[in-house]
């Protein structure tokens, strides 16, 4: 019997469920689908009523913030924002700590198949899809009593796509070659698997794989409105937002912009769109989902819900009181600070002296120079810090970058300008041209996003080699990586030894 954990999903008085499962993507053992028999309720179940259906879907974005496999720090998309980001060169480890992430820095994770990290994003991405495969499937047939009801199950089934895209999108360019816009992009991604079951499948091609994202991003905006329970669900909003990210992967940068566009404006006589935070907020900590209203999507952990030592803010906070934070805060690449003047608020999130003397941080609290206060847990005995997974700075970003790619660089720097002048009330306008202004727009991202897991994919994206030269990384802590060419095989995740040694068709990434 296949099985669904009972869980109280965040802000929601009413007891949720979540499948459970630590399966792979094909055929693996059905031990991984056990569940505690008194905490469970059978599979079919969830699909004998709308909000059951629906509390799959709960379960799911609960899982985007609390769903481990052997390690704290394996603490869904949370943690895999911190290995994006540690692979990068613009979030500095400036100690080894007590060793989290320390061999994602080193670029050691992803060429280990038989390790945890490589394991994890793997196992976490294809679980969420197995779950959206069952919505899908099984919710046109749930019964429905009234219009209500016929609406959770319409909404259920959307977020169901876009959670399928949305995952898929991650693991093709994770385990998967680049993106090479213009061309057929036949080089291997992931097995595309539509239907919960165990069958084995081969590895399809980029191509198919971004066919399928693109596809299920058509489905999931046909059934989706800007209504949603919480900012932690998505919305045709979110959609929007994630078709303007692939499409700048795949370089559709007319659709790209259009999307980043409608994604966070307002309509007319209805939603009120997503403006950009004041430069109070950008200060106030990052930790406030539901009252930013620039944040379009992100995680919000309540009290009775948090892991702890697990949490985000746990090793990207400035503030708790974990021997993480306190040994291997977390800082910006001394380049990248060097580039924005004293006047952009997001320098202002940095202290080049680490001190950060506002927080009154304890003696035992370890300083190092350009640490970063910009995640601010709710105090040094509560690492609860809300998780951003998309804001509208993304999306004048992306939007900026489209227009710029496209020769429309005039459309472009009215974007960028809007952005660039909320930043930096002392920004007069953008005044490079061609590439120096493409370049311009991109350090803009690195240091907006900073901490929010682009940077890897952002360089894979560009087809940017690793340079993490002249500045404050220490060569203990990265173990001399210090560069890493855009050729390298690393820049592909291997395929887990568990699922290659489950699925006699899949076929390993070049060593």
């Amino acid at each position: 019997m296949k099985n669904i954990i009972k869980r109280q999903y965040k802000r929601i008085v009413i007891l949720s469920s979540a499948l459970l499962v630590l399966s792979l993507s094909s055929s693996c053992s059905s031990d991984y689908l056990e569940t505690d028999p008194t905490t469970a309720v059978s599979e079919e179940s969830a699909y004998s009523s709308a909000s059951n259906l629906m509390a799959i879907i709960n379960g799911m974005h609960r899982d985007m913030y609390y769903r481990q496999n052997n390690s704290q720090g394996q603490n869904g998309q949370g943690g895999i924002m911190i290995m994006m980001d540690a692979l990068g060169e613009d979030l500095v480890f400036p100690s080894t700590g007590n060793g989290w992430y320390v061999s994602t820095v080193r670029w050691q994770d992803q060429v280990n198949e038989n390790g945890s990290n490589d394991f994890y994003p793997f196992q976490f991405y294809y679980a969420l899809i197995r779950n959206a495969n069952l919505v899908i499937a099984n919710g046109p047939t749930v019964p429905t009593a009234n219009a209500t009801d016929v609406a959770t199950v319409k909404q259920a089934i959307g977020e169901a796509y876009a959670f399928r895209a949305f995952s898929y999108y991650m693991l093709v360019q994770l385990y998967g070659k680049r993106y090479i816009p213009n061309t057929t992009n036949t080089q291997l991604g992931v097995p595309i698997r539509l239907v919960a079951n165990e069958v084995p499948l081969a590895r399809n091609t980029v191509e198919e794989v971004y066919t399928q994202i693109n596809n299920d991003i058509t489905e999931a905006l046909s059934r989706l409105s800007t209504s949603r329970l919480t900012k932690s669900h998505f919305n045709d909003r979110v959609v929007l937002g994630l078709r303007a990210r692939v499409a700048l992967t795949q370089g559709n940068y007319a659709l790209a912009a259009s999307s980043a566009k409608s994604a966070r404006e307002a309509i007319t006589g209805g939603f009120a769109g997503f403006p950009l935070m004041n430069n109070a907020t950008y200060t106030a900590g990052f930790n406030n989902l539901e009252g930013n209203g620039e944040w379009m999507w992100g995680a919000a952990i309540i009290a009775d819900q948090t892991d702890y030592f697990g949490n985000f803010g746990a090793y990207m906070s400035r503030n708790y009181n974990s021997t993480n934070i306190r040994q291997a805060p977390k800082a910006m690449n001394s380049k990248l600070f060097a580039m924005f003047p004293s006047t952009d608020v997001r320098t202002k999130v940095v202290d080049p002296t680490g001190q950060h003397t506002a927080l009154a941080l304890p003696s035992t609290y370890s300083k190092f120079p350009y640490t970063s206060q910009k995640f601010l847990s709710v105090s040094t005995s509560d690492s609860r810090v809300d998780v951003p997974y998309m804001r509208a700075a993304e999306m004048y970003l992306i939007e900026a970058e489209a227009k710029a790619r496209l020769g429309d660089e005039a459309g472009s720097k009215v974007v960028f300008n809007a952005l660039a002048t909320n930043r930096n009330p002392s920004y007069t306008g953008a005044t490079t041209t061609g590439a120096a202004y493409i370049t311009e727009i991109l350090n803009s991202r690195r240091i907006e996003l900073w901490g929010e897991g682009f940077r890897f994919l952002d360089l894979k994206r560009l087809n940017q080699g690793l340079d993490r030269t002249g500045a404050n990384h220490s060569s203990v802590v990265v173990n001399n990586v210090l560069t890493v060419a855009n050729t390298d095989n690393r820049w592909e995740y291997l395929i887990p030894r568990a699922e290659i040694n489950a699925n006699p068709l899949i076929v390993q990434n070049p060593l």
